[in-house]
């Protein structure tokens, strides 16, 4: 029975991507400790939308930083605040590179008992898209 030769398929890892086009969610990419969420907070700047509040304060690092922040008073199970961050995560993880460079705090200011994925994400992107840049 004669052989029939594989087709080559690269590994994700034997891909390049052009630069600039890293859309992981990395270490150097969140907020970490007390002192930057008071500093963002202290700011005093932020941005409303339906569901979530976007805080923000400009940074000198080149690339944008995120925080999550989803309050049991407003999503009581567990499983929708892990929904609701990891929502926020995603889009940011997408939209990094075309954000301004800023520490950010996406909060949730309202009930999600009714709100859809879209909803959350159609909300978190315009907040996005109203940051202001430099």
């Amino acid at each position: 029975m004669p052989v029939v030769p594989r087709a080559v398929i690269a590994s994700p890892s034997e891909v390049t991507e052009p630069a600039g086009a890293d859309e992981r969610f990395r270490s150097a990419y969140r907020l970490h400790k007390t002192d930057e969420f008071s500093s963002v907070f202290a700011f005093r700047r932020a941005l409303r939308g339906k569901y979530y509040m976007l805080h923000y304060r400009p940074n000198d690092l080149g690339t944008a930083r995120l925080a999550v922040v989803v309050a049991k008073k407003l999503a009581k199970r567990a499983n929708v605040r892990n929904l609701v961050k990891r929502i926020a995560r995603e889009i940011f993880r997408r939209e990094r590179v075309n954000l301004p460079a800023a520490d950010l705090i996406a909060r949730l200011h309202a009930p999600v008992a009714l709100a859809t994925r879209a909803d959350l994400n159609r909300d978190l992107r315009q907040l996005l898209e109203r940051l202001p840049r430099p």
